[in-house]
């Protein structure tokens, strides 16, 4: 899958919990890509925040951020 395309979809999920305080939203973004996106599609988009991570929402970078960080088992 194309970067932009992920791109897309990621800013697509920031847009719906946006309404939400930041310390909701991200960790619903991060559980939401964790949850639902296929393993290559999060290590595709975790490759494009490596390399600068262009046009994705604040939101999503910190989300993966969180995903990025070692499970609590949660």
């Amino acid at each position: 899958m194309q970067s932009g395309e992920l791109v897309r979809m990621a800013n697509q999920i920031a847009s719906y919990f946006g309404a939400y305080p930041e310390a909701e939203a991200v960790p619903e973004i991060a559980s939401h890509i964790r949850s639902f996106w296929d393993p290559r599609m999060r290590s595709a988009l975790l490759a494009h925040v490596e390399t600068g991570g262009e046009g994705l929402d604040p939101l999503v970078l910190k989300a993966v951020r969180r995903l990025l960080q070692p499970s609590d088992g949660v």
